[in-house]
């Protein structure tokens, strides 16, 4: 199939587009296409208007100051593998960007497009929870921030007005040294995963003094587990301190669809804690 007409529009600044956003009625954003192409070719969506924002270059950077990453929201997901300023500040980014899709399209795919998109397995959403990201969003009436946990209003529902557009998201910046893992289960490599979970971990002479984890796939959102967090701390980082935050992590409310059933999704959210949580330690004390 083909989409059905629409206007074409090509803004070449945030101010630009901003403006254009707020004009028309039924407009989607086209950054790197490779959700709304196909939604559009198989006519789940049909806007009126199509806003290409290939040309907002100010969209797209990377810079680390204050203790904070920021990313532009055109960044391609190509250029976050390639970052040196990533691979220092937020490695577990990196690794969860090697399960998004193929090469093909995180050629293409850009930060902001997952963020909007939100499809529940999507491991960039999973990292903005994970870091407890904060997001830029901008209208004709100025910018606001929108933490991650306010992000989600819904299933696959961003809180951003239809007149609005992601500029940037900020990631707070751990200790040099801290731990980091983000592992999944997919039926094949490429697929949008049926369980991921996401772990950051800081470690003094073999005790937890911090941690972060977020189960992705299970629910209509990332599950950022704060209990689990706080438990974790002025813990020993071994099997038996593991094994019970993967118990924890079974309690979360989980949904059922046409291939696995909210029980199977709690299981695996069990054990990928465990896992995730035994890489993050090894790694936060030197091993790779």
């Amino acid at each position: 199939m083909k989409p059905a007409p629409f206007k074409y529009h090509a803004p070449q600044s945030l101010t630009e587009l901003v403006d254009l956003m707020a004009e028309l009625e039924d407009a989607k954003i086209l950054a790197g296409g490779q959700s709304l192409m196909p939604m559009m070719n198989m006519r789940f969506v049909a806007p009126d208007d199509v806003v290409d924002i290939n040309g907002v270059s100010e969209l797209s950077f990377i810079e680390r100051a204050n203790g904070s990453l920021r990313i532009g929201a055109m960044t391609r997901q190509k250029d976050l593998l390639a970052s040196p300023e990533v691979k220092d500040a937020a490695p577990v980014m990196r690794e969860a960007l090697c399960h998004v899709g193929h090469l093909q399209t995180r050629n293409r795919g850009t930060i902001g497009g997952s963020l909007c998109h939100l499809d529940p397995s999507a491991e960039l959403p999973a990292i903005a929870s994970l870091y407890g990201a904060t997001l830029t969003v901008a209208g004709r009436e100025g910018q606001r921030e929108v933490p991650m946990e306010e992000w989600v209003l819904a299933y696959m529902m961003p809180s951003i007005a239809p007149e609005e557009v992601l500029v940037s998201l900020s990631l707070p910046v751990w200790l040099a040294g801290h731990g980091y893992a983000y592992t999944e289960f997919a039926r094949r490599h490429g697929d949008f995963a049926i369980t991921g979970v996401g772990a950051l971990v800081e470690l003094s002479e073999g005790v937890i003094t911090k941690a972060a984890l977020t189960v992705a796939g299970a629910d209509v959102k990332p599950t950022r587990l704060t209990d689990v967090e706080q438990s974790l701390a002025g813990q020993p980082a071994n099997e038996e301190t593991f094994k019970a935050a993967g118990a924890e992590a079974r309690k979360i409310d989980a949904m059922s669809d046409t291939y696995v059933s909210a029980a199977y999704r709690q299981r695996l959210a069990d054990t990928l804690v465990q896992r995730a949580l035994a890489t993050a330690a090894d790694r936060a004390v030197g091993g790779e």
